[in-house]
C-alpha cells in the first residue's frame, strides 16, 4: 500500500503561485500514473492533473495552461506548480495513482491533503 503525503498549501492572494509537493512510499511509485485532486467545500472532488509513468501528462480545462504537474521518481515525489492562482482554486489538494475509475480509490488510500486558498 502506497502511504501519500502532500504539502507546500497555504494562502495566497490571486495571481500569485504555490508549488505543491506529494511524496509516496512504496515500490510501486514509478509506475504508476499519478494524479493530482481537488476538493472545495460542499463540492465532489475533481481530478485536476495527471501524470504518466512516462511523463506523459493532461490537465482539467479550468487549470490548463497555469498549472504543470512533474515527477522525480528517484525522490518518489510528484509535484504541482500553480500559477495565476484564482479564488476558485480554493480547496484541499490531494494526489494519487491516477485510473479510469479513481472515484472508486479506496478511501484509506487518499492522504490527508493539503489546503490551497486564494483570496485578497
Amino acid at each position: 500500500q502506497v502511504q501519500l503525503v502532500e504539502s507546500g498549501g497555504g494562502l495566497v492572494q490571486p495571481g500569485g503561485s504555490l508549488r505543491l509537493s506529494c511524496a509516496a512510499t512504496g515500490s510501486s511509485f514509478k509506475i504508476n500514473a499519478m494524479g493530482w485532486y481537488r476538493q472545495a467545500p460542499g463540492k465532489q472532488r475533481e481530478l485536476v492533473a495527471t501524470i504518466t509513468s512516462s511523463d506523459s501528462t493532461n490537465y482539467a480545462d479550468s487549470v490548463k495552461g497555469r498549472f504543470t504537474i512533474s515527477r522525480d521518481n528517484a525522490k518518489n515525489t510528484v509535484y504541482l506548480q500553480m500559477n495565476s492562482l484564482k479564488p476558485e482554486d480554493t480547496a484541499v489538494y490531494y494526489c494519487n495513482k491516477y485510473i479510469i475509475n479513481w472515484r472508486f480509490l479506496s478511501n484509506n488510500s487518499w492522504g490527508q491533503g493539503t489546503q490551497v486558498t486564494v483570496s485578497s
